[in-house]
């Protein structure tokens, strides 16, 4: 992300093997999704600014999207992402979110 200008709805980066992030030397604010290795949501930072870092005990990737993005899509701690859409059309992660406790 370094070096670019803004990311559009649709694009991010995902890093693996890692727990944790920095926006040091970015232009812009991002999400940070941070997931399990089943793809669970374990955190979000929302608009994370530049300069910042942050992280999350057991999380083994994480998943760079414009700010403003997850919220968009509708990705919260606790859902489960499908990664292996990103491959494919390039339409982003599918949220499938835990049913609701009773």
């Amino acid at each position: 992300m370094l070096g670019r200008r803004g990311l559009e709805s649709g694009e991010g980066l995902l890093l693996r093997p890692t727990g944790s992030v920095h926006t040091f030397f970015m232009r812009f604010p991002i999400d940070v999704v941070f997931l399990s290795r089943e793809g669970e949501v374990l955190k979000v930072a929302q608009a994370l600014p530049p300069w910042r870092t942050a992280g999350a005990r057991r999380a083994k990737a994480v998943l760079e999207l414009a700010a403003d993005e997850a919220e968009r899509r509708k990705i919260r701690v606790g859902t489960r992402l499908d990664l292996s859409v990103l491959a494919g059309s390039g339409s982003g992660p599918v949220a499938n979110h835990p049913p609701a406790s009773a």
